[in-house]
């Protein structure tokens, strides 16, 4: 399949898309409650369990995370959540959660500070929380939170429900849901999976349908009960994007062909990579040392730069998208994805794109 030209996203999502995905995207439609699709389900199956590491059943929404998001709260939510939020994305949850009418509390890290699982602990401790939210890696900020600690603190209490977003993390570092205690994790398709927006990927506890089964206004279109009804006979409850599952049958078996432990090795080493590239520009990381992401890094413009020229420069000279900064701190920070397809080539080529054109951008 050729590609017809165009910017390289080297944004935080959605990512580039390879030609041979976009191609298996592009197949041939077929019934979505034929044996057709039960087949390609059944396909899509234990390959989502291998990457998710569990063997808890696992899901495939046609919608952003978000819709899943929203329909973890209106799930797994009884008594009161506890909205963990240290940048856009998480807090947005609390939205969600006041938006679904659902008893919520905000608590907040500054922008680019990890979630702190002894403050966790502290609220929790008090009885009022049956569920907890937490995004592993907030996006907007290039900040990974410490989740190992984070559930091991969670596990202290048996009747608080543990929802996790790990959209920009999944498949860059391993996350086992089942060894946590995690009861919901969720990931968006178009970031560190490489693939169209538009979809998202789930796995679930037995406990979390339990819980879920004992609660009322859990709506439709995201009811888990749902989904476990109509996946046990290889089928989704509505008509689901029938080109995602094909895109992503297709992706898992590139990432199982790869080996996961090369696939989070690769991260690490594309990621470093553009860490040391801003260091030895001068440039500072926006998150609290010790807690940077693996798919993105956040740099502070400590230096000046005018980011808007960086990326009209960057684009029309290069043919590469970069990202300017998320909501409050557009400007005074850039982000530059690693996720994905990327390789070490690939960054080298972005950042040797970067040095010719920062010189232009500079602060008088």
């Amino acid at each position: 399949m050729t590609t017809p030209p165009h910017p390289k996203l080297f944004i935080p999502g959605p990512v580039e898309v390879s030609p041979e995905t976009m191609e298996a995207f592009s197949r041939p439609m077929v019934g979505h409650r034929s044996k057709d699709f039960q087949a390609l389900y059944a396909s899509v199956q234990p390959k989502l369990q291998a990457v998710f590491h569990t063997t808890q059943p696992c899901y495939v929404s046609t919608s952003s995370a978000w819709g899943m998001m929203e329909g973890a709260v209106r799930n797994l939510v009884g008594k009161k959540v506890l909205n963990c939020m240290s940048g856009a994305f998480s807090d947005k949850w609390f939205d969600v959660s006041k938006k679904n009418g659902k008893p919520a509390l905000d608590y907040r890290e500054e922008w680019g500070q990890p979630i702190r699982p002894e403050k966790i602990d502290a609220h929790l401790a008090t009885g009022e929380f049956d569920a907890v939210t937490v995004i592993h890696n907030e996006t907007s900020t290039g900040t990974m939170n410490p989740l190992e600690e984070i559930a091991a603190v969670v596990a202290k209490y048996p009747d608080v429900t543990l929802i996790v977003d790990c959209v920009s993390s999944f498949t860059v570092v391993p996350i086992k849901p089942q060894e946590l205690g995690i009861d919901l994790l969720l990931a968006g398709t178009q970031k560190a999976l490489a693939l169209p927006a538009g979809g998202c990927v789930f796995t679930v506890s037995e406990r979390a349908f339990e819980k879920a089964a004992t609660l009322e206004g859990r709506g439709y279109y995201f009811d888990l009960l749902e989904f476990r009804k109509n996946g046990e006979k290889n089928m989704t409850p509505t008509t689901p994007s029938i080109s995602h599952f094909y895109a992503l049958d297709y992706q898992l078996g590139q990432m199982l062909a790869e080996g996961l432990d090369n696939r989070y090795a690769r991260h690490r080493a594309t990621n470093q990579m553009v860490r040391d590239w801003a260091r030895e520009r001068g440039f500072e990381l926006f998150p609290v040392a010790g807690y940077e992401s693996r798919s993105l890094t956040c740099v502070r413009n400590n230096l000046g730069v005018d980011v808007a020229a960086l990326q009209k420069r960057l684009r029309e000279e290069h043919q590469i998208v970069l990202d300017g900064g998320y909501g409050k701190i557009k400007g005074e920070t850039f982000r530059v994805s690693n996720m994905g397809d990327e390789t070490e080539a690939s960054i080298g080529h972005l950042l040797s794109c970067l040095d010719q054109c920062l010189p232009a951008v500079a602060a008088a």
